[in-house]
């Protein structure tokens, strides 16, 4: 959305992945447009639901944060539910979902979504085979009002190979500032992965809809993955543009220029 996309450059480390200097040289032109997509979306009052799912370490959190990082965060939200409580367990499953979507000029960055019960709670036997395969039926029937009503709706699933899955379980165990990353879910996971993998393909069958399609997106380098998607991303939106409001900066009040203070409190 909006100017011309720059060129995916061919620098990389000693792995073989984008560097990060050239990661980050990429990024920053397509951050700006999503400054200008955020624009669009305040000036008309639409709306934009993104989902991102994918298996444990895929990149999901990472991506999100590439893009919410310089937009207003009472423009764009992130929403990464928990566990349902007893009560929300008795509820239609989608309910819970509903309260979260966003109103006119917002951004709602989905880390996990609805499709939690077509992979983890299906595979971890979370729900009942019934309830499984009635989501499949109802998530496309979801989406479809969600769709009819004006909402934007992108779903992208990041691919991972298992062995790169199983260098970052690795790297986070060994890192203490991420093992927080890993739940015993997660841990319990890595003997289902065949399960889980067969569990995606259902998924992607029943719910890939002209409506609300799918896109598959290679994570197994994060850098080069995050930078694809958000290319993707912008180029499912209208390619419109709002020029900015222009901002003047009033004239400096002429009063002293330390902070001064009338109490017996200083800065630390």
């Amino acid at each position: 959305m909006g100017g011309k996309k720059k060129s995916e450059g061919k620098t990389a480390d000693k792995s073989g992945r984008l560097s990060k200097s050239d990661y980050l040289t990429q990024l920053e032109p397509l951050q700006e447009q999503l400054n200008n997509l955020a624009r669009w979306l305040a000036h008309t009052g639409q709306r934009l639901a993104v989902v991102f799912e994918g298996r444990d370490t895929a990149g999901k959190g990472g991506v999100i944060e590439a893009i919410a990082q310089t937009l207003n965060p009472r423009q764009c939200r992130v929403v990464a539910l928990g566990a349902p409580s007893d009560r929300e367990k008795t509820q239609w499953y989608f309910q819970r979902y509903v309260p979260h979507l966003p109103a006119a000029g917002e951004i709602v960055l989905f880390d996990r979504s609805w499709y939690n019960r077509a992979g983890v709670e299906r595979v971890m036997g979370f729900c009942t085979e019934p309830q499984a395969r009635a989501f499949l039926k109802q998530a496309p029937v979801f989406e479809r009002l969600l769709v009819d009503d004006g909402l934007i709706l992108l779903k992208y699933w990041l691919t991972v190979d298992q062995a790169e899955q199983e260098r970052r379980f690795a790297e986070r165990l060994s890192d203490p500032l991420k093992r927080w990353k890993l739940s015993p879910v997660d841990l319990k996971a890595r003997s289902h992965y065949a399960d889980y993998g067969h569990m995606r393909d259902l998924m992607l069958e029943a719910t890939h809809t002209k409506h609300a399609p799918w896109a598959l997106v290679d994570f197994n380098d994060q850098r080069r993955g995050r930078l694809t998607l958000i290319r993707h991303l912008l180029g499912r939106i209208p390619d419109t543009t709002v020029p900015p409001q222009p901002l003047h900066l009033p004239p400096l009040d002429h009063g002293p220029l330390r902070e001064q203070f009338g109490t017996a409190l200083r800065p630390i």
